[in-house]
């Protein structure tokens, strides 16, 4: 099984799902699909529409990973359900915060 994040040398990047228009913004833990690949369950009200829900999933990971909202931001799968969230800060505890998550 694999984790939902890779360390760098300057943070990490996650591996999110995450599905807009939901009833409320919330992480759901983590879950490995069947190819084998962990990536972080995300739900957030804002819709598909210029950005507005990568926007809303950067700030919602800021807040639950205590970083600064400029810490987070998506570099890969914008217009894609599965998204890698780059995420700067101490790669060690950034690690523990995801694991965490995962309840």
């Amino acid at each position: 099984m694999s984790t939902a994040f890779r360390l760098r040398d300057n943070g990490i990047d996650l591996y999110v799902r995450l599905t807009p228009k939901a009833a409320l913004d919330r992480i759901d833990g983590v879950e490995t699909t069947a190819d084998g690949r962990s990536n972080v369950k995300a739900r957030v009200r804002a819709v598909p529409q210029n950005g507005a829900a990568n926007q809303a999933l950067e700030r919602m990971m800021a807040k639950a990973l205590g970083v600064p909202a400029s810490a987070v931001s998506v570099v890969a799968g914008s217009t894609s359900r599965l998204k890698t969230l780059r995420i700067l800060g101490e790669p060690a505890e950034l690690a523990k915060s995801v694991e965490a998550l995962s309840g």
